[in-house]
């Protein structure tokens, strides 16, 4: 992991911006369509950590982007080129625009200054969506992510992050998967390689730092 100092350095609050991904309540809620993936985002802290993270960010002056995963209720521009969109359709709890569960899961909350930023097709928060732009047009160089799920849509945020020139950091115990062992293995071989690898309480140590 990175010395405070090097941190320190990529998380200045000016250029830095903190992205959730599908933390919604559909996902990781209490009705959750994926509840293996819920419980194990909840038990395991990562959600709380999540909420911790974007609450430190509010009052450090760090942007917030929430990336929502929905679709509409008649499918249309819905993907169906695998096996996951065609699993998803067949799921008791459905992420309908407008719906509860698109809505941001407890216990993070949504600021004014926050965006929301909603797909409706694809893998990725990033990829296909207006995340992209609105980080270059923030000054973004330092993209936090966080969520759900450290088998698909984390792991698409980071390349995607760093294919567009952005330094992604990790706070690996605010991302989580199922199972539970895949997480911390896909962190060490795959995404530390590409991105900074660290911990939540060294962002917040960061994002609490006063600045000069």
């Amino acid at each position: 992991m990175p010395s405070y100092e090097q941190l320190s350095e990529l998380l200045d609050p000016a250029t830095t911006v903190l992205l959730t991904v599908e933390c919604q309540q559909g996902v990781v809620g209490q009705d959750s369509a994926l509840p293996e993936l819920a419980k194990e985002a909840r038990s395991s802290g990562a959600l709380a950590h999540v909420a911790r993270l974007v609450a430190a960010a509010h009052e450090s002056g760090v942007q917030v982007i929430h990336a929502v995963a929905e679709r509409r209720p008649d499918g249309r521009g819905a993907n169906r080129n695998a096996r996951l969109f065609r699993a998803a359709e067949r799921l008791p709890v459905q992420q309908l625009t407008g719906t509860t569960a698109v809505r941001i899961a407890p216990p993070i909350e949504v600021a004014e200054e926050d965006f929301v930023v909603r797909r409706l097709h694809g893998l990725s928060p990033i990829a296909g969506t207006d995340v992209d732009p609105l980080l270059r047009n923030l000054g973004c160089r330092t993209l936090v992510v966080t969520g759900v799920s450290a088998n698909v849509a984390i792991p698409n945020a980071v390349f995607d992050a760093v294919n567009r020139g952005y330094t992604a950091v990790v706070p690996a115990d605010a991302i989580a998967g199922v199972p539970s062992d895949y997480t911390p293995a896909m962190i060490r071989n795959t995404l530390a390689l590409v991105a900074t690898i660290t911990a939540t309480d060294d962002v917040l140590a960061c994002f609490k730092r006063p600045r000069r």
